[in-house]
């Protein structure tokens, strides 16, 4: 990773330590020429081929459907379903194309001011002209790049949760829509405009080949902290560990659920979940679980630590597989937990971070201690492959 006092163009000329501290969950960023020589790898036909395919998440959204309004149609999609729409009005969206094209993913490096286990994927999205998804909010941080063609951004503000959406529809559009003053634009291929959660915004394509990648970021909500959570540190307590009342004094009520008796189950409960080190475990694994489980396989055969260190030094490469996901957390000097698409193996300092940081494994990984151990358990499990194997 460059400084974070260097100055970024994919940041508008910002560093990543001003952009943290003056936009990142604060306000609305447009960046003008963020990636000016970026060339999409994906032509609308290519997309609309992902989106026909089993087990790919895409969306069809239609203003005027066939049968209703905003209309969500999910794929896997046909020719005869792109046949019979209309020249204008709807909008195509894949979901984790990085998953699928890897000059997708490679853009991806370019947000390494952030966290590598916040990122969650890029959706792609195609339009005609007047083809959009309605005004609506987003509760993660995105940043909206346009490859190709014109769409015009238009900001609302931060309308809250209490925010009156369309009645009757399978998309949460906002029934009342207001663009701020100033907050208004066209953006063209090589411009992107970040938007932190909860910002009201509505973008129309302008012209045929539109094509808006959203690099979107993972941002669990409490209850689906709290409920993971719960269900993580449940398992490691058994149920030895009861409520307890050895202070009871006699009750003035014999059915009143007193202050002291709330305060003793209070105690039990902070107790239990009040646990840093476990509280890191679980988290590690939560942050890495991949976004589609059917898509890390396990391989077929073990892979012994010595034909794996024999491979490299031939010159053979590991590579990640497409939606894995990994991060590293320090437990003291000589050992490390690192988090691989929601399991943990305990290794080296040294080799977890270069692990979480390298997507191209080559023999340099052998002068880390017990490498081979450690590839040979993530080629197992399906989170690494031969780059033969990737192909």
């Amino acid at each position: 990773m460059t400084s974070a006092n260097t100055p970024r163009t994919l940041l508008g000329g910002l560093t990543p330590a001003q952009f943290l501290s003056q936009h990142w969950q604060k306000s609305p960023l447009l960046i003008r020429g963020a990636l000016p020589d970026f060339s999409s790898p994906l032509e609308p036909d290519d997309l609309a081929g992902l989106a026909c395919e089993e087990g790919i998440e895409a969306r069809l959204v239609e203003e005027n459907g066939p049968d209703k309004a905003w209309q969500v149609s999910h794929g896997p999609f046909d020719d005869e379903t792109f046949s019979r729409l209309p020249t204008s009005g709807w909008s195509l969206l894949v979901q984790a194309v990085d998953h699928y094209v890897p000059e997708v993913a490679e853009l991806l490096e370019a947000f390494d001011f952030v966290p590598s286990w916040r990122l969650d994927d890029v959706m792609v999205s195609y339009a005609p002209p007047g083809g959009s998804v309605g005004a609506h909010v987003d509760q993660y941080d995105v940043f909206l790049l346009q490859v190709s063609g014109k769409r015009r951004w238009q900001l609302g503000g931060s309308p809250g949760d209490e925010a009156s959406l369309i009645p009757g529809i399978d998309l949460r559009i906002l029934e009342n829509f207001s663009v701020e003053a100033g907050q208004e634009w066209v953006l063209e291929p090589g411009d992107m405009l970040y938007l932190p959660p909860g910002v009201a915004h509505h973008g129309v394509s302008e012209s045929e080949d539109c094509m808006t990648f959203s690099i979107g970021f993972r941002a669990p909500s409490a209850d689906e902290v709290v409920t993971s959570y719960a269900d993580y540190i449940g398992e490691q307590l058994g149920d030895s560990q009861r409520y307890g009342d050895a202070d009871l004094q006699p009750p003035l009520d014999v059915g009143e659920l007193d202050d002291q008796a709330i305060a003793r189950v209070r105690d039990l409960l902070l107790s239990a979940i009040d646990r840093p080190e476990q509280m890191a475990q679980w988290f590690g694994r939560a942050m890495t679980q991949p976004k589609y489980l059917d898509q890390v396989v396990p391989a077929e055969s073990a892979t012994t630590p010595e034909a794996l260190r024999a491979s490299l030094e031939r010159g053979e490469q590991l590579v990640r597989s497409p939606g894995s996901r990994f991060a590293w957390r320090r437990q003291d000097d000589a050992r490390a937990t690192l988090f691989v698409d929601g399991d943990a193996v305990v290794c080296d300092p040294a080799l977890a971070r270069y692990l979480a940081a390298k997507s191209l494994i080559d023999a340099d990984v052998l002068d880390y201690p017990d490498s081979e151990r450690v590839l040979a358990a993530l080629l197992d499990s399906g989170s690494l492959s031969g780059i033969d194997d990737e192909e």
